[in-house]
């Protein structure tokens, strides 16, 4: 064990020992996400470093407090990458592996290539009594019995300390173009379930009105072949590939016009629902979408929460109160996240006693009630 890890262990075990709550935070990038922060700051910062990267088997081991930036980068030099996007919110370069992973966030390529904890293949987890345990392997077929690793991606922290994670990359595709359409959101959605029945290289998509006008960005991958015959058949108008690329980043961090935020009470919402919903009756507001219908956003007061969270859950789906209105107060009464069902609650609160029984960790970050 390095001094680094040594220090945080340290520090969980004296926290062990006074019950002081601790904030367990890589780079801070995610901060508003999830309920308000509690307890002491446990940084993972000086966690850094590639520990092993074989690009030949398409797996790479990094410790939690490396920047995600320079991960991307190291794979970029391979021609490989983290395929399901992960965002870098605020400052650049100060998004980390760890709270990748534990945010469990995706870019706009989620529907087609799957979610982040789809990626990873093991872990190295500090647990709330000062343990350093390690589940999975660097290899999917050592991944036996509870996959424990895959349980850290999205779980906010809620488990522990998150000190390594090994990773399944895939190479950068060969081909890439993004096809635009003016369409209306009820065409666009019937135009992304039609297409996703038939053999197209499909990796993202993105409708929104802008101005007044509605559109909808394809983005195919894959072969050079198949990406060129799929632009014939679809038609539309095919976008620099230098320009787009840079609004596919925009997207994936949040940074179109379309999320600026405004004066007035709009909070951000995002509802996962089946791509095959329809249009959502939201009271007049229109939301961007992505994922190929089954991810929207929308705008719209916190107190519509009750509303919003109805209209999802009849889709098939649940609403999760993403960003906070400018000034709003962290402590709102609107919760976060739609509440568990009783089965679900039950698991949830079982491995929360079991990795974090003095619940020092991340005190609440899921649930306010915790």
């Amino acid at each position: 064990m390095d001094q680094a890890l040594h220090q945080i262990v340290e520090r969980i075990r004296a926290a062990t020992s006074d019950a002081t709550p601790l904030c367990i935070r890589g780079g801070g990038t995610k901060d508003f996400h999830g309920e308000a922060l509690q307890g002491e700051v446990l940084s993972t910062s000086a966690l850094t470093g590639i520990t092993s990267y074989e690009p030949s088997e398409l797996v790479v081991t990094v410790r939690a407090g490396t920047p995600l930036a320079e991960l991307e980068a190291v794979l970029a030099e391979k021609g490989q990458c983290l395929p399901f996007e992960p965002p870098h919110f605020g400052t650049s370069g100060a998004t980390t592996v760890g709270g990748m992973v534990a945010a469990g966030l995706s870019g706009p390529a989620r529907a087609s290539v799957g979610a982040v904890r789809d990626y990873v293949l093991g872990a190295t987890l500090v647990n709330g009594r000062g343990e350093l345990l390690s589940f999975g392997g660097q290899v999917m077929k050592n991944v036996a019995g509870y996959d424990v690793s895959r349980v850290l991606a999205g779980s906010l922290g809620t488990l522990g300390v998150i000190a390594e994670v090994s990773l399944k990359v895939l190479p950068v595709a060969p081909a890439e173009a993004t096809l635009e359409f003016a369409c209306g959101q009820a065409d666009a959605l019937r135009l992304l379930n039609e297409w996703g029945g038939r053999p197209l290289p499909l990796n993202a998509s993105c409708w929104f009105e802008y101005a007044g006008a509605g559109a909808l960005y394809l983005r195919l991958r894959g072969a050079v072949a198949a990406v060129e015959a799929a632009c014939t058949h679809l038609g539309g108008e095919r976008k620099d590939n230098v320009r787009a690329a840079a609004d596919w980043q925009a997207l994936r961090d949040q940074q179109l016009p379309w999320f600026a935020t405004t004066e007035g009470p709009d909070a951000l919402w995002r509802l996962s629902a089946p791509q095959t919903a329809p249009v959502l009756a939201m009271d007049g507001a229109v939301p961007l979408i992505e994922w190929h219908g089954g991810q929207r956003w929308y705008k719209a007061p916190l107190r519509q929460a009750v509303r919003i969270r109805e209209i999802a859950r009849a889709a098939g789906g649940h609403a999760t109160l993403f960003r906070l209105p400018a000034g709003a107060d962290a402590q709102t009464g609107a919760p976060r996240f739609d509440a568990l069902s009783a089965p679900v609650a039950r698991i949830h609160r079982a491995l929360m006693h079991e990795f974090d029984p003095h619940r020092l960790f991340n005190r609440g970050r899921l649930f306010a009630a915790e």
